[in-house]
Formats: C-alpha cells, structure tokens, sequence
C-alpha cells in the first residue's frame, strides 16, 4: 500500500512543476514588453509580490527553520531566480516615476527578507517558533501575491477587456493552488492551505472574468487596428495628393 508520505511527495513533485510553469506564464508577455519597447499598462505589482513571496518561502523551508521541507525550498529557489529576471525587464523597459517604484519596491523587499531572517533565526531557538514566524508572514505574502491581480481585474471590468490580464497566468494560478492545497492537505499544513485555498478562489475569479470579457476584447483590439490601418491609409492619401500638387507645380512652371 503506498504511504501518505508518498502520496504527499509525488503531488508535492507535481506542484513543483505546475509552480514552474506559474513562474513561467509571463515569458509570453514579457516577449511582448520587449518587441514592443515599452512595458505599457503592466503592472509590475505581480511580479514584485512574487519574489517576495518566494524568497520568504525559501527561508521558511531552510532546515533551521523548517525541516524535511526541499521541495518548498527548490521551487521558489527557481521562482526567485525567474521573477529577479521579470523584474530587471520591467526596470530597463520602464521609464520615470514608474522605473523608481520598481526599484525602491525591489530594495525594499531583498532587505525586509534579510532582515526578518536574521531576527528568527537570532531570537527564536525552536523549529517550531521559527516555523510559526515565518509560515505566518508566508501566508500573508502568499494571499498578497495571489490577491495583487486584483487591481488589473479591477480595469478588466472598468475597461471590459482582458487584453492585459494574460491568461496563462490565471491558468497557471489556479491549477498551482489546487495542486499545494491537496500538498497541504495530506499532512495537514495550516500555512499552505490558507493562501492557497484563497488563491483557487481568486484564480477562478480571473477565468471568469476572462470568460464574460473575452470577446469584448477582440472587439476593441480589432477596432483600435482598423483605426490604425485607417490612419495609416490617410497618410498615403496625403503623401500622394502632396505629390500631385509638385507635379503640377512642375508642368506649371515648365510651361
């Protein structure tokens, strides 16, 4: 009979390749970011709740803090890894106001994880008060992480287009969550269950509004490109017609 530690190993495994695939939805709109040049109405927001979410869950799976827990420390190793890329795209192809926040909130966050290690690790002397600390703070940085496309939803219905809501990313979150919540569930684990549990939630959440608003979107994008098209045609007009009257000029003058 296979054992729940088992069990719970292989759906921890899986989870590690779901979270990967999560970390790595957003290639499609960062290739996008640099063909075009510019990071236009993306936020960087999900991102920077990200890292900070995983460097956190890093330090919550080192074996002085929570033992017998690599597989939490290798995925959001590499998901630390993936979104410091994210984020160093985001600061060259960002300009101004938007660049500073970007890098204060970049700071800001390498220094928070440094500092709250070091404290739990100088003033707690138990895996279990370590493990306390630090899984709370998780939990908190997990429903942050999972909630911070809330303010792109809040625009999707605003602006009834999905356009800047990828979809993979809601995809990726939702199958994430399913995934760390039966993880979690197996051997019962309060601090993965929470923010995760929340996080199926506020996944399907975006795949509705996906669903109710995709359309609506095509139909803008289609209009903003024959309006294009359209201004594009005006000036061949011009230029053509600002030809006809040089040419006239010339037979003038010829004559």
């Amino acid at each position: 009979m296979v054992s729940p530690d088992t069990i719970r190993t292989a759906v921890g495994v899986l989870g590690n390749a779901i979270a990967l695939v999560l970390f790595l939805s957003p290639v499609p709109t960062f290739f996008r970011i640099w063909k075009k040049g510019s990071v236009e109405q993306f936020s960087p927001i999900p991102y920077i709740a990200t890292l900070l979410n995983c460097m956190f869950w890093v330090l919550y799976g080192l074996p002085i803090v929570h033992p017998h827990s690599v597989l939490v420390v290798t995925i959001n190793g590499a998901g630390m890894l993936i979104e410091i890329s994210y984020i160093v795209l985001f600061l060259l192809y960002s300009q101004g106001r938007t660049r500073l926040q970007v890098f204060l909130m970049f700071v800001a966050s390498l220094i928070s994880v440094g500092v709250v290690g070091s404290l739990v690790i100088t003033l707690a002397h138990t895996h279990e008060s370590r493990s306390m600390i630090v899984g709370i703070i998780c939990v908190v940085l997990c429903i942050i992480m999972y909630a911070s496309p809330l303010s792109v939803m809040k625009m999707v219905i605003q602006t009834k287009s999905v356009e800047y809501m990828p979809l993979f990313l809601s995809l990726a979150a939702f199958f994430n969550g399913v995934c760390w919540t039966a993880y979690a569930l197996i051997r019962f684990d309060l601090y993965i269950i929470i923010p995760n549990g929340l996080g199926v939630m506020l996944a399907t959440a975006q795949l509705l509004l996906y669903a109710i608003y995709y359309k609506s979107t095509q139909r803008q994008i289609e209009a903003r490109r024959n309006k294009e098209e359209m201004g594009l045609a005006e000036v061949v007009v011009m230029k053509e017609n600002g030809a006809n009257k040089v040419g006239a000029m010339g037979v003038t003058n010829g004559r």
